[in-house]
């Protein structure tokens, strides 16, 4: 679906380059995470990926064709949400919604099932301006929904939400990926990225540091190594073993057996973690 050979941009008027010949592929149905500090090149690449910027240099193909030959049909096929929402904020939320759909001429969604779908429902007839930060994210999310985008561009699609409709909104991208659209998703949240991402893009300074799928960075960054929590006398004890052949390992198989088992963690690194390893930056 998405395909970029050597993407280099630059600014007017800025020395220095931007993106430094990045290359990546996303196929259907995957869900590809953008990771990086602010001033990465993140939202850059987004913007050209959404053809917002077309001065760009190298090759940048969206459906099989190259995104700076593309026309007004493209953003039939595309759904976008930025992090910082715009609405008009005199309208209720089903206002704005029904005026976006009006503007496309393909098949829509319906903007009330919509609504229903992030909990919204309730919220149809209040103005953008009576709605939290958490609500207008939730509508932002409607919006880029309506035309039934074959790719959907999110932009820290979890910002600003409580935990229960942090879950609803990871729970409708999933859902979109299971039927077949791609979603490319730029993010700090590392938590979001596990949950979500089958492969992740490490970005600095305008370059990739790495792509791979969230499970097979932290298998191989982390320790083979698994931590067991117990109780004995009253007091947690925990104990380190190797994960290697640990079925024949006596003395983790008398613990297990002889004592109340409080938990048990593999050690393996987290995300963050590792991309402040590879990187050597902080996702701030």
């Amino acid at each position: 679906m998405i395909e970029v050979k050597d993407l280099q941009f630059s600014y007017p008027n800025q020395k220095d380059r931007t993106l430094h010949g990045l290359d990546f592929a996303i196929p259907q149905g995957e869900i590809f995470g953008f990771l990086g500090p602010s001033g990465a090149g993140k939202s850059t690449t987004q913007k050209i990926l959404i053809g917002v910027l077309k001065a760009y240099q190298g090759s940048v193909k969206v459906m099989g064709k190259e995104i700076r030959d593309t026309g007004p049909d493209y953003f039939e096929r595309i759904g976008v949400a930025f992090e910082f929402p715009n609405f008009y904020t005199k309208f209720t939320a089903l206002e704005n919604l029904k005026l976006f759909r009006s503007l496309y001429s393909g098949r829509t969604e319906d903007p009330m099932q919509l609504l229903q779908q992030v909990d919204l429902a309730d919220a149809a007839k209040l103005r953008v301006s009576e709605l939290s930060k958490g609500m207008k994210m939730r509508l932002n999310f409607c919006r880029a929904l309506l035309n039934k985008p074959e790719i959907l561009f999110l932009d820290e699609p979890t910002s600003g939400l409580d935990p229960v409709n942090a879950k609803r909104m990871k729970d409708l991208i999933l859902e979109k990926k299971a039927a077949g659209t791609t979603v490319l998703i730029t993010t700090h949240n590392m938590q979001a990225a596990e949950e979500l991402c089958d492969r992740v893009a490490f970005i600095v300074d305008g370059q990739i540091k790495l792509i791979d799928s969230p499970r097979e960075l932290k298998l191989r960054q982390g320790q083979k190594r698994i931590l067991v929590e117990y109780r004995q006398h009253g007091e947690i004890i925990k104990e380190e073993f190797s994960l290697e052949a640990i079925g024949n390992n006596d003395r983790f198989l008398q613990l297990i057996r002889e004592n109340p088992v409080e938990t048990i963690h593999s050690l393996e690194a987290g995300l963050e973690q590792i991309f402040i390893d590879i990187t050597g930056r902080q996702l701030t």
